[in-house]
């Protein structure tokens, strides 16, 4: 009877493969958010159309549709998969700074750098004023909340080690240095700035809201 026993709870825990038609449909979607970028990247959010994301995708709009219920539905999901990117980038690129301020500049720098590469998808975002038809705003996604804890984390830590005050308002500051990074995009795409710009400007806006929150 034990060995029946063990031999039943394998059974319970045996992984359970996926079918056929969920395969399917995963690499489905993948077609389509893989035609969805590179369009929105080239067309713009706008200039992109269901029609011309389902013919790159080699498939018909009834196919689209069965998986996505609309086009910002599509863009949606391919800003979340690169937040979700960013926020890893900056995160691993802040865990290398020497100081509070070396830290937050490196974590902007490492949000710029990835976008960047593909500026494209950046200005279609920044060209829909971070809203959506439906009234639910792009910044109010999970990893944009998880960039400003980020900053947080930052200036928490440059309490401990001495650098702020403790009265230094990390809240406050946070959503202030949100606001500074997201508001240098546009100088990005559609003033060109360099990388270096880009740092060198931040730079000088990290210095200014920590000014207030220097010990002695």
């Amino acid at each position: 009877m034990k060995h029946v026993a063990v031999v039943e709870g394998q059974s319970e825990t045996r992984v359970r493969m996926p079918t056929r038609r969920a395969l399917a449909k995963q690499q489905t979607r993948a077609k389509v958010l893989a035609a969805a970028r590179e369009l929105f990247s080239t067309e713009g959010y706008e200039g992109a159309t269901i029609r011309d994301i389902a013919a790159a995708a080699g498939m018909s709009t009834g196919a689209v549709f069965a998986n996505f219920s609309d086009k910002s539905e599509l863009f949606r999901e391919i800003m979340t998969a690169d937040l979700a990117a960013v926020v890893e980038a900056m995160t691993e690129a802040a865990g290398r700074g020497r100081t509070v301020d070396d830290a937050l500049l490196k974590a902007f720098s490492a949000g710029y750098g990835f976008y960047k590469s593909q500026m494209p998808l950046a200005r279609a975002a920044l060209g829909l004023s971070w809203s959506w038809q439906d009234g639910q705003p792009l910044r109010a996604l999970s990893s944009i909340q998880e960039i400003i804890d980020l900053f947080g984390e930052q200036l928490a830590l440059g309490v401990e080690r001495g650098e702020l005050s403790q009265e230094c308002e990390i809240k406050l500051r946070s959503q202030m240095l949100f606001d500074n990074y997201l508001a240098n995009y546009p100088q990005a795409i559609f003033g060109g700035w360099s990388l270096e710009a880009l740092q060198a400007r931040s730079r000088d806006q990290i210095r200014v809201i920590l000014a207030g929150a220097r010990r002695g």
